[in-house]
């Protein structure tokens, strides 16, 4: 499968912005969907996922502003971003792994087989 990541930019504290992950190849609607960001110098880091059932996760940073959802019609996964801070600021990859992956596993990087490109989000004033 092929995961082409889209919709960064630069935002303003408090903004908003979606990412979309849209998937070729294959359907993705039976994996395990993720989103991961990254800073220059350090690991990739867990921000939610989206299961095959359509329960999600996320890392505790991100809840209650973040939202992970999916459109299977579409192929796409997405990644809503509200309230954003100038600590969201990475580059988003979006990544596709087993559908059945447990709450320990799906939040690991290595849990996963295919990853996009990465966009860039910024978020400054």
């Amino acid at each position: 499968v092929q995961l082409q990541a889209s919709g960064g930019g630069l935002v303003l504290p408090g903004g908003s912005l979606r990412l979309s992950c849209a998937a070729s190849g294959r359907t993705i609607s039976s994996d395990t969907m993720a989103w991961f960001r990254q800073t220059p110098g350090k690991d990739r880091e867990f921000v939610g996922a989206i299961r095959r059932g359509a329960s999600t996760s996320y890392t505790n940073s991100v809840k209650g502003r973040f939202t992970v959802s999916r459109d299977n019609a579409k192929n796409t996964v997405y990644l809503q971003m509200n309230s954003l801070k100038p600590e969201d600021t990475a580059v988003y990859y979006c990544a596709s792994g087993n559908g059945r992956l447990i709450l320990s596993t799906l939040v690991r990087a290595e849990a996963y087989d295919y990853w996009g490109q990465g966009t860039q989000v910024t978020v400054s004033s």
